[in-house]
């Protein structure tokens, strides 16, 4: 909840002073920002959370606080990436957004009252979407899109299996591939199939019960962003001309190096083999935030959200987060 004594020049926000667990996060007021020139301020509505905010909160893997995240303290105060709300200013440099435009994109310090974005940021929220559901598109959507589009690439008529498919990223890629012609095999656990199955999967496996590595099944692309398995084991459900694609959030891998072990032994492995190994690291554009709403506008991709919380409690949010089990999307209501 909002505290009532706010000033008008402040906001709430959820602020990370230093590396540590989710008890280091503080819901605190911090000053409204500056909108420049070349800024668009954003009333928020939603936010959410993902992998890479977690990363930001403890500073693991080490080798990210090398590439950019700060290295004896976080570098972005305010944390949260994904948003979506209502344009309230824009700088005298703003040519493509208007106050009261509803927007979503990809903006560090999301999780806050009010965030400035740069107009190549952000994109018009579709009308048939909320704001909860705009929120949860940015990150996973594009490294799903990505993943499957530029790393596959996937083509209609293709098999492709998706391993973490109720996850964040996982719904995402099931649909993106269905939208792309494929077949898609999903692999969940037990409580999820009958949710896996209701975003257009061809067939699921429930890993509780079945390796999928062993199924004798091969498939033109793998899409993996849980990595539970070796690279080894992903190659035998995999045809010979096929491409395994590594999500590079799979950050608990390694302490020091994270996903870095994993991308070092598939391009040691890649050398040998006709199979292509890629890892998808994804960078939000513009481009494919426009894509992505005009997927979310079709209704070819619908977000799935897990649990929602208050912004005073991100905290609790990043321990759900934490224990590897959310299904699909953890949204924030500002």
């Amino acid at each position: 909840m909002r505290p009532a004594t706010v000033k008008e020049n402040m906001m709430m926000a959820i602020v990370c002073p230093a590396y540590g667990s989710s008890e280091f996060l503080k819901f605190q007021e911090v000053d409204k920002p500056d909108v420049k020139d070349d800024d668009v301020l954003v009333r928020v509505h939603a936010a959410s959370i993902n992998t890479a905010d977690w990363v930001r909160m403890t500073g693991r893997p080490y080798i990210a606080r090398l590439m950019g995240s700060g290295l004896r303290r976080p570098r972005f105060y305010i944390a949260g990436q994904d948003v979506a709300g209502r344009v309230v200013a824009v700088g005298k440099n703003i040519e493509q957004f208007r106050p009261g435009d509803e927007v979503f994109g990809e903006s560090k310090g999301a999780l806050a009252e009010y965030v400035c974005a740069k107009e190549s940021e952000l994109v018009l929220k579709p009308a048939n979407v909320t704001f909860e559901q705009a929120a949860a598109a940015p990150i996973a959507g594009i490294t799903a899109l990505q993943g499957l589009r530029d790393m596959g690439p996937v083509l209609p008529g293709q098999s492709v299996l998706i391993n973490g498919a109720s996850g964040g990223v996982g719904t995402f890629s099931v649909q993106i591939a269905k939208a792309f012609g494929a077949e898609v095999t999903g692999v969940c656990s037990t409580s999820n199939v009958d949710m896996v199955r209701s975003i257009s999967a061809d067939r699921v496996f429930d890993y509780t019960q079945a390796d999928f590595t062993q199924s004798g099944q091969l498939h033109d692309v793998i899409f993996d962003s849980v990595g539970n398995h070796s690279i080894s084991a992903c190659r035998r459900a995999l045809k010979s001309t096929g491409t395994y694609v590594s999500v590079a959030g799979q950050v608990k891998e390694h302490r020091w190096l994270g996903p870095m072990m994993r991308v070092l032994r598939m391009l040691v492995v890649s050398l040998f083999v006709s199979q292509k190994m890629v890892v998808v690291s994804a960078t939000t554009t513009k481009t494919d935030l426009a894509v992505l709403r005009e997927l979310l506008e079709s209704g070819k991709i619908t977000p799935i959200i897990d649990r929602r919380y208050a912004l005073s409690a991100v905290p609790e949010a990043m321990r759900y987060l934490q224990t590897g089990h959310a299904r699909a999307k953890i949204v924030i209501n500002v």
